[in-house]
This record gives structure tokens, C-alpha cells and sequence, in this order.
């Protein structure tokens, strides 16, 4: 129970019963019907059905069984377009500029899987990947992307593409290849797995380029300039 409450307590829950049904034995007490929680941490309301059975312990009433789950009627997929997966880039991004590896990590699923850049370790739970981002943050990044690439499908979303970073410590900037992944979570989207890895070409040397939309891709040569011929003079004076 305490390990259930460790993260709905993150999202700063308060909750308002709408609808309640009493029923009263001895010693033991119940109360079912329909509560809405508003979510602190990010505005959200939330309904939800609840069962609560109340029995008298130690000398105070306490709950022996609670069930809470969501209004079966309202459980539908979670619209999003490609504008606003984009625009989910952006609250890692923001989490990055607070230079707070937590915040950071918290935006990452429960089951996440981050893949970083500059470790060869995968960080598959929350410590390792906070313990990635005590490091990194000291950069300063902040990052932009250059091209992305995104399918939507029912309750995730993924972003696949180029980013660069300008790291604020050195003032350097950073290009690598990014695929994000999300899913809903806990009133949310959050990171289910993030890949980033270097620009393969700068390491292991450029290779031919492929077709781009059904075109060859055009690659500029150089051309040999012929030099233009010159009449001798002797030629010349036999023409006078």
C-alpha cells in the first residue's frame, strides 16, 4: 500500500465524493459510489468509481477493502496529432533547463527503457535513469529538434528523428539521432522508451546517400573546367 501511494502521491491527488451509497452493520461500515480527484501536479480531473469498507480496529474506524477504478463509460483512447506529439518534446526539454535530474526522470514512464547517448548502460527504472541525468545536466543542455517523424497509434505515440543540443556550460553544439516513445500513463504522457546515439557518419565516415522520395539523392561534383585554346602566334601572323 505504501509503495501504491510513493507515486499517486507525486500527481498532489485531492478528491470529492459526487455520489455516495451508505450501509451501516456492526462494527463494520460501507460506502460506495463515484468520487473525482483533481490531479495537483498537472491540473487534470479524474473520476472514478469507489468501494470503501470500514471496520471498527484499535478503537477507530479503518478501511479493510477499497476498490477504485476508472468509469468504464469514459475509458476511451487519448486523442492526439502530430503537432502536439511534437510538442510533448518539449516537457523533457523544459525538465532539462530546470537542471533537476527528478524532474527529469519523472518524465519517464514506470517500465521506461532510456538509452542514452554517452553511456553504454540502458536505464530501465527510475534511479538509473536520475543517476544518468545528474551527469549530463552539468552540460546545461537544451535541446531542438531538425526533423521528426511521428505515428500515433492507440494510447502511444512515437517521435523519431534528429535533434541537436547547445550545451550551456561549453557553448558547444551536439547533433544526434532521437526515437521517443509515449504512453498514457497516470493521466499523462510520459516516456515509455527514449533511444539517442551519436550521428553515425561523423564517427565512421559518410556513405551513399539514398533515394529521398522516390528521387536520387543529388550529390555535387566537381567539374573539370577545360581551358579554353589558344592560337599561336605563328598561326596568327600566316592568317595576315
Amino acid at each position: 500500500i505504501v509503495d501504491y501511494f510513493t507515486n499517486f502521491l507525486k500527481l498532489k491527488p485531492q478528491g470529492e465524493i459526487l455520489d455516495g451509497n451508505i450501509y451501516v452493520g456492526t462494527n463494520w461500515a460501507q460506502d460506495a459510489g463515484v468520487y473525482e480527484f483533481t490531479l495537483g501536479a498537472n491540473g487534470h480531473r479524474v473520476k472514478g468509481r469507489y468501494t470503501f469498507i470500514y471496520i471498527y480496529e484499535d478503537g477507530q474506524w479503518k478501511i479493510s477493502q477499497h476498490h477504485s477504478s476508472v468509469m468504464p463509460e469514459e475509458a476511451k483512447e487519448q486523442v492526439i496529432n502530430e503537432s502536439e506529439v511534437r510538442g510533448l518534446f518539449q516537457l523533457w526539454n523544459s525538465a532539462l533547463a530546470t537542471e533537476d535530474p527528478v524532474a527529469v526522470a519523472r518524465r519517464y514512464a514506470k517500465n521506461a527503457v532510456l538509452l542514452p547517448t554517452v553511456s553504454d548502460v540502458p536505464r530501465t527504472d527510475f534511479e538509473l535513469i536520475k543517476d544518468y541525468f545528474v551527469g549530463f545536466l552539468k552540460k546545461q543542455p537544451q535541446g531542438e529538434i531538425l526533423e521528426s517523424n511521428v505515428t500515433i497509434g492507440k494510447d502511444w505515440c512515437q517521435d523519431a528523428g534528429i535533434y541537436e543540443f547547445t550545451m550551456g556550460a561549453t557553448g558547444d553544439k551536439v547533433k544526434g539521432r532521437y526515437s521517443f516513445v509515449y504512453v498514457w500513463e497516470d493521466y499523462e504522457w510520459k516516456i515509455s522508451h527514449h533511444h539517442s546515439s551519436v550521428m553515425p557518419e561523423a564517427i565512421l565516415g559518410s556513405s551513399p546517400k539514398p533515394a529521398v522520395n522516390g528521387r536520387k539523392s543529388v550529390v555535387p561534383v566537381a567539374k573539370e573546367v577545360e581551358e579554353p585554346e589558344i592560337e599561336s602566334t605563328e598561326s596568327v601572323e600566316m592568317s595576315q
